[in-house]
């Protein structure tokens, strides 16, 4: 639960650095830079109320606590897009927003940091130099993962958001699979 707070308080953290670090006429290079700065909010809500803590003792446990915190951020960032036109009266546009942004943002934020999780698990046994270059690694990807999906979503073609949706739950499968190899890895000494 503390997690899922984490992932919520994050989004007002993070508005205040997006507005300053918005790259005026370049959309592609705004996206990146919000991306990175989510994923790494999110990545430093997770680590600071669980990730660093004695309860993270299996491989699984950082993916939990990474998918948990990106649905507590997802949860309050679609509150504030929903909320904006039903505050102004437009409550079809809420309602379209809503069942948008809860198909495609809150996946696409689970999806990303999940990314982050999987590879604390994949190297939860490892070094800690592994650890840190795994986790550096992941971020580079979850930004990357990120700013596309918001540069495919942000194209008016019904081909691309579909095609961008298919790839998200293709992603979602994928996630599955490594969720299953990662709740399988065991200490050597635990054998």
């Amino acid at each position: 639960m503390l997690t899922f707070f984490a992932g919520m308080m994050t989004v007002p953290l993070v508005i205040p650095f997006q507005k300053a670090l918005q790259v005026h006429g370049d959309m592609a290079s705004t996206f990146l830079v919000w991306a990175a700065i989510e994923e790494f909010f999110k990545f430093g809500a997770a680590y600071l109320v669980a990730i660093r803590l004695k309860e993270d003792n299996e491989p699984v446990d950082a993916l939990i606590y990474m998918m948990t915190v990106a649905l507590g951020f997802a949860a309050m960032e679609n509150s504030i897009f929903i909320l904006k036109p039903i505050s102004e009266g437009i409550f079809s546009q809420g309602f379209i927003t809503g069942n948008i942004r809860f198909i495609g943002a809150s996946l696409l934020h689970t999806l990303a940091s999940a990314t982050i999780g999987i590879a604390l698990g994949l190297s939860f046994y490892k070094a800690k130099s592994t650890k840190v270059i795994s986790t550096l690694l992941a971020l580079v990807i979850a930004t990357i993962l990120h700013t596309m999906f918001n540069l495919l979503i942000m194209r008016e073609h019904s081909g691309t958001t579909f095609a961008t949706f298919g790839f998200v739950w293709i992603s979602v499968v994928v996630l599955m699979l490594f969720f299953e190899r990662i709740k399988n890895i065991y200490a050597v000494n635990k054998l």
